[in-house]
């Protein structure tokens, strides 16, 4: 009962106070939720051990199998560039030419010389063998016949002196024509015409590069290469059915070169400066996607895995701390939470290599309103939105595994976590 000493305004105040604490007195008794009432819905797969083969990303640096540095052989001005900048090119194609008139000059100053000495081996050779005769009826002096014998020698070596000039000045004429010594594209001319070029200095005029196919250059570490002997030395890993690693390259874009590349060798010797060994595969590279200096992404394999437990990279929750969780479903129907070590990835999955047993509940959707030990109702995770595949048919697709297990589910695409969750 209200008290009738309070002024009006206030006893009607009190008795609306009365009221609401009434109602939430009555209210702190709370409805007993149904069997199903608190349970999330979430998205899982059942994961299985499945043969899968292991391959790393390493970083490589795009290099010509031929790259050609045209350079001035002999000094001069150039008079013609006789290409277009940024074009194929075929071997022995003119690119340059040099003024050709003082070596026309000094190669038809040795031919005359060459001339005038065969001019004098000649009456040498003459003198000799009259004397060859003359000396038996010793119509002249032995002194004498020998002086004529070696100014024939003398002749015959002058010739020959004049004879390599000659050839030096004609070799020296045709540096004078400038051609490609390979087939490929050329760059930018680094000279223009009226330039002066220096053999001394070896002037740099223009390169060819051959695009057709190429080299990527790749580093790998020693200790990731260690980790890989012991691996396949314990039987952790195996080599291919083939023997031959696969290499492929990721591109700028984030996508994979359809040109597969053969490994040609991994070095021998490590590089002090790095401790890095270096590794070096060819491509085709017909449509010239590959440039020469190019860095990019190579993914080399390494050996398979016959146990590999694999989970899409959506279904690994990362912290701040670097350590990798996945959250899995416990035989109580409860959020459990479990530590896990990450190793190489396969398509868009990633195979877990230590802290998941086989036949365990993954949850993959659905985090965002789940928390440890919160019951949940599990469903077959399927497909995306973004019509992503997962499970078998994402391995089947990506052509590096198969057999992984996967919860039955409906053929018809379900209800993704979240929206069953709302």
């Amino acid at each position: 009962m209200l008290t009738t000493w309070l002024p009006r305004g206030r006893q009607a105040r009190a008795f609306a106070f009365s009221i609401v604490f009434v109602l939430a007195a009555c209210g702190d008794d709370p409805q007993p939720a149904g069997p199903q009432g608190m349970k999330v819905p979430v998205s899982v797969i059942q994961v299985q051990p499945t043969t899968a083969e292991i391959t790393t990303e390493l970083p490589g640096r795009v290099e010509a199998i031929k790259d050609a540095e045209i350079r001035a052989r002999v000094t001069g001005i150039v008079q013609e560039i006789n290409f277009r900048q940024g074009s194929d090119v075929e071997a022995g194609q003119l690119l340059f030419t040099i003024d050709p008139a003082p070596y026309r000059a000094a190669r038809d100053q040795a031919e005359a010389q060459l001339q005038r000495a065969r001019a004098d081996v000649e009456a040498a050779e003459s003198l000799a063998q009259r004397y060859s005769s003359l000396v038996k009826s010793n119509a002249v002096s032995r002194q004498e016949y020998d002086n004529a014998m070696a100014a024939a020698a003398q002749g015959r070596a002058a010739v020959a002196a004049a004879e390599a000039q000659l050839q030096s000045a004609e070799i020296d004429l045709g540096y004078t024509t400038v051609t490609s010594p390979i087939a490929g594209r050329i760059g930018k001319s680094l000279v223009t015409e009226g330039a002066l070029v220096s053999a001394a200095n070896a002037t740099l005029m223009a390169a060819v590069q051959q695009l057709d196919r190429v080299y990527v250059d790749i580093t790998q570490s020693t200790a990731q290469l260690l980790r890989l002997r012991r691996a396949l030395e314990s039987g952790e890993l195996t080599r291919s059915a083939d023997g031959h690693a696969v290499v492929s390259v990721i591109l700028e874009d984030g996508t994979e070169y359809e040109h597969k590349g053969e490994l040609l060798f991994s070095g021998v010797s490590v590089d002090p400066t790095t401790a890095q060994v270096s590794l070096r595969a060819e491509f085709d590279n017909p449509d010239q996607l590959l440039l020469p200096g190019m860095y990019v992404r190579v993914r080399l394999q390494q050996g398979v895995d016959n146990q590999a437990m694999l989970v899409p990279d959506q279904a690994i929750q990362r912290g701040a701390d670097g350590l990798s969780t996945l959250m899995l479903v416990s035989d109580e129907g409860t959020v459990q939470p479990v530590a896990v070590s990450v190793g190489g990835k396969v398509g868009t999955q990633t195979i877990i290599t230590k802290g998941l047993q086989p036949g365990a509940t993954v949850i993959v959707e659905g985090f965002q309103k789940i928390r440890p030990g919160a019951p949940v109702q599990p469903m077959p995770w399927q497909a995306g939105a973004q019509g992503q595949a997962t499970g078998q048919d994402q391995v089947d697709a990506q052509g590096h595994a198969g057999g992984q297990g996967q919860g039955p589910g409906p053929s018809n695409q379900a209800p993704s976590a979240d929206d069953a969750a709302e």
